[in-house]
């Protein structure tokens, strides 16, 4: 079974606990964070889909097709599955270990498969969304240990390493970009969203729970945004990462909290707490009558898929 599992979860634990590489030395360190305050603004939970037995039902990650459908990654079933607007399933089709999961500006859906950091294989697939029956076909392959995903505007593709330093970039032509990986140079990276010409990635190996930011055109020139754990033994073990109504939006895995970043100060504020494992956080794009101003899903290892309204 190609799953995240209880012992990889505690490595990510003792990574975090001997301080890992984070962000490059050369990068400007922000004052550690105070412990975290609620946003001003409220923020409502339901359950859009039930899970099953926490981490035997993990799902990873999730994107919508701006088509009035919902993908998931199913990681422990080895599948991504599809969800109409009022939760029924409508597709489901095979992907090895599948990450994350992105549409890409040609329309298609692209989606990591091989996360696991014991797994010989990993890549990207890719398939249409609008086919009837969609079917996955192998895109990139012969990367390891890959998790996140982001797609940029020219369809350029960043994958992240949680075990590895370098974030990697793939040309739309499939070919990797060894001098931009090369400089992107942070360790366990997580989340990857991409906004404007910048990338963000938030950082789970690390004891701070740093978000980073790296210029697309300069990823040399990495930043840390904030720090989210002032304690070092409550590291927050940051998963992946959405843009939300001119924010960040952040999962922690461990503390079950949705936390809001500005990535222009570096202010941060708790937005949801009480969840279960979130692996996994996208706004609303065109899904029925789901309003993409003020909501947005999650997933988590527990199987959940819930839908969470701001204001």
């Amino acid at each position: 079974m190609r799953m995240r599992s209880v012992a990889w979860v505690g490595s990510l634990l003792a990574a975090s606990v001997l301080g890992g590489a984070g962000p490059s030395a050369a990068a400007p360190r922000p004052s550690p964070a105070a412990a975290l305050d609620p946003c001003q603004e409220r923020a409502g939970m339901t359950v859009f889909r039930e899970g099953g037995v926490p981490l035997l039902d993990w799902r990873e990650n999730l994107e919508f097709d701006g088509r009035g459908t919902l993908w998931v990654a199913h990681l422990t079933k080895n599948r991504v599955e599809g969800y109409a607007p009022d939760g029924t399933l409508k597709a489901s089709l095979p992907v090895p270990g599948p990450g994350g999961i992105r549409r890409g500006p040609d329309g298609m859906m692209y989606v990591n498969f091989g996360v696991n950091p014991l797994a010989r294989d990993g890549g990207i697939m890719r398939f249409d969304p609008a086919a009837d029956r969609p079917r996955a076909e192998r895109f990139v392959d012969g990367i390891s240990g890959v998790n996140g995903l982001a797609v940029d505007a020219d369809g350029n593709f960043y994958l992240s390493r949680e075990l590895a330093t370098g974030i990697i970039r793939i040309r739309p032509d499939g070919t990797e970009d060894a001098e931009w990986t090369r400089k992107a140079d942070v360790f366990g990276t997580n989340g990857l969203e991409v906004v404007g010409d910048q990338l963000y990635a938030s950082v789970i190996t690390h004891t701070a729970s740093p978000v980073v930011r790296i210029p697309l055109k300069d990823p040399a020139r990495h930043t840390t945004v904030t720090e989210l754990s002032p304690n070092p033994l409550k590291t927050k073990l940051l998963d992946d990462l959405t843009f939300f109504d001119g924010d960040l939006v952040v999962a922690s895995f461990r503390d079950g909290e949705l936390i809001r970043v500005d990535p222009a100060t570096g202010r941060s504020c708790v937005l949801v707490k009480g969840l279960r494992t979130p692996t996994s956080v996208r706004g609303v794009r065109a899904f029925g009558d789901h309003d993409p101003r003020r909501e947005m899903f999650v997933v988590e290892a527990s199987g959940r898929i819930l839908k969470v309204t701001v204001g």
